[in-house]
């Protein structure tokens, strides 16, 4: 955004400079309009009567042109109709150019020197002491310009800072903050915009609410018939195709398995805050959840300020997603301290592995790489849920393919404490 402050302001200053560089070139290169050239005929009618006529003696002229140039601090020369100098007072002014026939500026090296043609040819040059250093007129338009620019940076820093604030509210609604909202200031075009995305953060902020309420409530209400079900396999004779009974059952579990992972995705979408936190031994919640599925459990006891039950889900889904992918081989577990006080928990199997493509995907809830089955097992929720608790704990999740083939799982979390 700085860039789009410093072009609107360097636009203000080039566009003075740019007025000043066209004033300059009307200055040296347009004519004298009517009203200048009126005066300048007047001003010569007037020193015509003044000085004394050609064939008066050159002393007397002298004197005339001396008087003139002490009066009016200039220096002035005359010149004969074909531009021969015939008397001067002050320093050597530059004669008319041969093709000029009536008065004007003379425009050159220094200041400029007025040529005033007299009724009888001769020509009568004038120039000012008086030449301001190089200042004058493009020393004006450059205190001018100076003090545009000055004035000019507080506007767009102004008109720039809004939308400074308006990409922050931008962002943070992108980052999933969907009460995220900009002040509205001023009555010009960034303030409607500014209005604009309040009106649509509120829209989306009303449709994510509707879209949680009703997942949860029909996730909830989906339990009741799920526990009719169940009670009806249970009178089901056990004579009676059991091999039909049992896939009932798979599926019901499943089923209810999917519910309770909306439930609590639905739930982790509500708040970015953990409802409840305590002090957690993080090795002994890993040793729990891998005693049940045979897993390898090595590292050191680390205390983690975190919700409990939550970290407890993340244990366990990416330890039954290591098992149900590792085609019989063992799973390795391991928790480490790091050095900037958080803890990583890595799960390793010997799986197939995870295409370089496919690597950020399986975050994604309900995602299923190219080629599973259902028969694999999984709803499609746990690895989602998995990252959902990390960031709730200030961490991530991420894969690594693992050396000599197979996965690895990092979870790093922030709030780790030495043990007792």
């Amino acid at each position: 955004m700085r860039r789009l402050y410093l072009q609107v302001y360097l636009a203000f200053v080039g566009i003075l400079v740019l007025f000043g560089v066209l004033i300059s070139l009307a200055w040296w290169l347009l004519p004298a309009d009517m009203q200048t050239r009126g005066s300048l005929d007047g001003m010569s009618a007037v020193l015509g009567e003044l000085l004394p006529a050609p064939e008066r003696p050159l002393d007397e002229l002298q004197r005339k042109v001396d008087w003139l140039a002490a009066r009016f601090e200039a220096d002035v020369a005359v010149r004969a109709p074909d531009g021969r100098l015939v008397v001067q007072s002050g320093a050597a002014v530059p004669g008319p150019p041969p093709d000029r026939t009536d008065s004007g500026w003379i425009r050159g090296a220094g200041a400029p020197a007025v040529a005033l043609h007299l009724a009888d040819g001769r020509w009568v040059v004038a120039r000012w002491k008086h030449r301001h250093n190089g200042l004058g007129l493009l020393g004006a338009l450059a205190l001018l310009a100076g003090a545009i620019a000055v004035g000019a940076y507080p506007l767009a820093r102004r008109i720039t800072r809004r939308l400074e604030r308006l990409r922050s509210g931008v962002d943070a609604l992108g980052a999933g903050d969907m009460k995220a909202r900009v002040t509205v200031a001023g009555c010009d075009e960034v303030a409607d915009l500014a209005r604009s995305f309040n009106a649509a953060a509120d829209r989306i902020d009303r449709l994510m609410v509707a879209q949680k309420s009703v997942l949860a409530g029909a996730s909830h209400e989906l339990r009741s018939p799920l526990t009719r079900m169940r009670m009806a396999l249970e009178l089901l004779p056990a004579a009676g195709r059991p091999e039909l009974k049992a896939q009932l059952e798979k599926d019901i579990a499943e089923l209810d398995e999917l519910i309770g992972e909306l439930l609590l995705a639905s739930r982790l979408d509500a708040s970015d805050r953990l409802t409840q936190a305590e002090d957690v031994d993080l090795l002994a919640l890993l040793a729990e959840e891998s005693a049940r599925t045979g897993t390898e459990v090595r590292g050191e006891a680390v205390t983690l300020h975190g919700d409990p039950r939550l970290l407890r889900r993340l244990l366990r889904n990416l330890l039954e997603n290591a098992n149900r992918h590792a085609s019989g081989a063992t799973v390795d577990a391991g928790l480490a301290r790091l050095s900037d006080g958080r803890v990583r928990l890595t799960v390793a199997d010997r799986g197939p592995g995870v295409p370089e493509s496919e690597r950020e995907r399986i975050f994604e809830p309900f995602y299923r790489p190219p080629g599973a089955k259902e028969s694999d097992g999984g709803v499609g929720m746990g690895l989602a849920l998995v990252r959902s608790i990390a960031r709730r704990h200030g961490g991530d999740v991420r894969y690594v393919p693992r050396e000599g083939g197979g996965s690895v799982f990092e979870v790093e979390l922030s709030g780790a404490r030495s043990p007792d």
